[in-house]
């Protein structure tokens, strides 16, 4: 019976992972105060797409809020080259709404993992398993081999970024509509690869510090247990 707690605990460990991954790439998207404007200027973007920052930032905050759900479509007017006119072509429309789907997938992603996460707890409270054991090793064996397969995914991607991004495209959409034109497509100007390798990037810190912490917190857990049980006899 004890290998079936342990196999709940590491079910419970991976939903608890993928919950971190979700929130890394959502806090790194929406919740990181100038990260864009740091970008655009970064890149110059202002220059290719001839806009005032004030302009292009309430673009972005429209945009962002399409990918959240809380906007019903991209048609966005705004002044670009001293002119007004809608930001979004009807290609680059079509092609975030693929992105969209798959923004909102990831957050669906997430709350099933909640669910999961409180199922297998209720399941172990029900077998009366020894849940402050369980879950420590649990999620210090499974945040381990998740955060292994991550590393190792993150080196070869890292090898030949274009190629993977690409891989990616392939994978996720099931359309050429994300190969974009920058003589035509204003997206492609906001948003190169760099800025993806960046965002990448970040989301991989603000994942692996946090996983980190959980594998440390439940390590020492492990520690003062074992110490406790040293003490006792």
């Amino acid at each position: 019976m004890k290998w079936i707690h342990y196999i709940i605990g590491i079910l419970f460990s991976f939903c608890l992972v993928i919950m971190l991954l979700i929130t890394s790439i959502e806090a790194v998207t929406y919740w990181t105060p100038g990260y864009y404007e740091k970008e655009y200027e970064k890149y110059h973007v202002l220059d290719s797409v001839h806009m005032e920052m004030a302009e292009l930032l309430r673009v972005t905050e429209e945009m962002m809020a399409y990918l959240r759900g809380n906007r019903e479509d991209l048609h966005v007017p705004a002044i670009v080259d001293g002119r007004s006119r809608e930001f979004f072509n009807e290609r680059e429309i079509s092609h975030m709404e693929d992105v969209r789907n798959l923004f909102l997938g990831g957050l669906v992603l997430r709350r099933i993992c909640i669910f999961t996460a409180l199922a297998c707890l209720i399941l172990l409270a029900v077998l009366k398993a020894p849940v402050s054991q369980v879950l420590p090793a649990s999620i210090c064996l499974g945040t381990g081999l998740f955060f292994a397969v991550i590393c190792g995914l993150a080196a070869i991607i890292a090898s030949d970024f274009t190629k993977y991004f690409v891989i990616f495209h392939q994978i996720f959409f099931d359309n050429d509509l994300w190969i974009l034109d920058p003589a035509t497509d204003l997206l492609i100007n906001i948003v190169p690869e760099p800025f993806f390798v960046d965002t990448a990037a970040r989301i991989a810190w603000t994942f692996g510090i946090s996983v980190s912490v959980l594998f440390l917190l439940c390590s020492l857990w492990i520690y003062a247990k074992k110490c406790h049980s040293f003490q006792k006899k």
